[in-house]
């Protein structure tokens, strides 16, 4: 279950990535539409990381990488480096799948990189707010 798609050769449209997401399919059409109100947020379509990654939408908010969402069979995965700073922020107001995930992430510099599979809505209300923070403006 959740096999990601694994042939380099065959670049799927943002439509076929979606559609193989199966019933998680709604909400990364939620997501995408949630980091897309700010017009300087693009997607591309990439095949990052190795090829055990599988095939992405890449969000960028002008330069700066926001996450890479990976479709998997009947859900999707977001890919994100994140700092310690950032997670802080909303740390408290996580449900238990997102805290446990932010407290195994990858450690890397002042943060991690988190990989967190999206499968419920409350999962994903998770992921907006921990995204939100990587996206706004730092004082």
């Amino acid at each position: 279950m959740y096999e990601r798609l694994l042939d380099k050769a065959t670049s799927p449209t943002f439509d076929d990535l979606i559609a193989y997401s199966g019933e998680a399919s709604t909400l990364w059409l939620e997501l995408d539409k949630h980091l897309k109100v700010n017009p300087s947020v693009k997607s591309s379509i990439r095949f990052p990381y190795g090829n055990t990654y599988g095939w992405s939408v890449k969000y960028s908010l002008k330069s700066k990488h926001i996450c890479d969402a990976f479709a998997e069979n009947g859900a999707f995965s977001l890919h994100f480096r994140i700092s310690d700073a950032c997670i802080d922020l909303v740390y408290k107001n996580l449900t238990d799948y997102a805290k446990e995930v932010c407290d195994h992430k990858y450690p890397c510099k002042d943060g991690g990189w988190l990989t967190y599979r999206v499968l419920l809505p409350a999962q994903l209300n998770d992921a907006k707010k921990l995204l939100a923070t990587k996206m706004e403006p730092k004082a």
